[in-house]
Parts: C-alpha cells; structure tokens; sequence
C-alpha cells in the first residue's frame, strides 16, 4: 500500500511511533525513525531491517524547531522525497490541579506535544509539497477531546494538535495534502511504565473494552489513514479508545 513512499515517524523508539514505523515498512514505505532515544530508535531500525524493511534512523528533538527542520533536509537527502509524516512524540507531564500545576512542567509538555507538532509540520509540509502531495497524521488522544483533572498541559497540547491539524487540512487540500488527528486511549506503552497496579486498574475500568489499548491497534488506524483507502479523509479526528469517549 505505501510502496516506494518516504515515511518520518517521530517518537518512533517505541511504544505507539514504533508501530506505526513497523507498520509502515511492513507496507512497503521507507521509514525514518526519529526520536531523542538513539539506542531505542536503532532498535526500531534493527526490527524493522530484521523483517525485511528499509528504515534509517535520524535522533531529533521536536521541541526544537531546528531539529525539525533538519530532520526533513536529512530525509529528503536520504530517501529523496518525504510523502508521510506521523508526528508522533509526546510526553506525560506532571499531575497537578491547574492552579497547582508547575510551571516549567507546562512549558515542556507544550514544547513537545503541541509546539513540537507545529514544528515538524512546519517543515514538512514544503518537502510535502515538492513531492507532489502527501500525508500528515498527528497523534492526538481521547484527551484532544475531554478534560482530565491533574492533566492541564497534556490536555491543552492535544486540544491544540486537533485544532492545528484541522487548519492544515483547510490550508493545503488544494496542494493534495491530507491532515489528519488519532486520539488514542490509555494504550499499554512505556509511558504507563510508572504507574501503580491500583491506577493501571481505575484506568482499565475508563474503558468499556475492559482493557487497555495495543500499540498496533494505534497503528493500525494510522497506517489507513496513510494510504489512499483513506483519500477522501481531510482535517478529521478519529478516536481508538476502547468505547471510552462514549461515556
């Protein structure tokens, strides 16, 4: 389905970014795995390789506006196009109430979930365009849509990713670019790492599945929206969330 597409993941060194890089090389696309993990990323490169895949890893930071714009130049100087981006990394952030919550918490969770968003596709899209069109899937989450108390900046940023992602599809559909948002659920993935039985437990009961999402259940959504099976879907946001945002 993506055979002979150029493919930037970021956050891609594991968790839901490394389905999604597995994902798109399972279909045919040659993947640039980035992420600020270096040991992880190759990892990801290592697997997809070992399957028969076509990847190369580029450690960026997209907090950086810097880092984003070189992650595209090397991208396009590597595989001489760029038709997908999935902009994937994210943090968690502190738990605090609004009035309560820290500062410089706020400011880092902003810078990557939401301004690292605005970055990477903002040098995307010019590679976008020169290639004659493409994708861009932003990861989002069930809380782009509803508010989760003691989670302010992680909240606000994924708001503002679908709002940004909404506004690039009204800006470039006329360029053949398609933007589009996924708002997962809790999904078993290394930012759960830290929690307790006891809240993994309240956090299964959210969900009327009566589990918690997969990594390759996330992916699976962003590689449809990757290909042209999904070429009428512009400036959409699609929930994978176990039933938790019928509540």
């Amino acid at each position: 389905m993506l055979m002979d597409k150029v493919a930037i993941v970021t956050g891609a060194a594991s968790g839901i970014g490394r389905a999604v890089a597995q994902a798109y090389a399972r279909e045919g696309a040659k993947v640039i795995v980035s992420d600020i993990s270096v040991g992880g990323g190759e990892e990801t490169v290592k697997l997809i390789k070992d399957a028969g895949g076509d990847a190369f890893f580029i450690a960026a930071d997209t907090s950086k506006a810097d880092d984003n714009e070189r992650l595209v130049k090397q991208t396009v100087e590597q595989y001489g196009a760029l038709h997908i981006a999935c902009n994937n990394a994210g943090i968690g952030g502190p738990s605090a109430p609004t009035g309560e919550y820290p500062v410089e918490g706020w400011d880092k969770v902003i810078a990557i979930n939401l301004s690292g968003v605005f970055y990477g596709c903002r040098y995307q899209i010019p590679a976008l365009l020169q290639a004659g069109g493409g994708v861009i899937v932003n990861m989002a989450s069930i809380l782009g849509q509803v508010g989760f108390a003691n989670s302010s900046a992680y909240v606000a940023a994924k708001h503002g990713v679908v709002g940004l992602t909404k506004n690039i599809a009204l800006e470039y559909a006329a360029g053949g670019i398609r933007a589009n948002a996924v708002g997962p659920a809790f999904i078993n993935t290394p930012l759960l790492k830290d929690m307790d039985s006891d809240t993994i437990n309240w956090l299964v009961s959210k969900h009327p599945v009566g589990r918690l999402g997969e990594a390759n259940e996330v992916a699976e959504l962003v590689l449809w929206l990757s290909t042209d099976k999904a070429s009428f879907v512009n400036g959409s946001y699609y929930a994978v969330d176990g039933g938790y945002l019928t509540q």
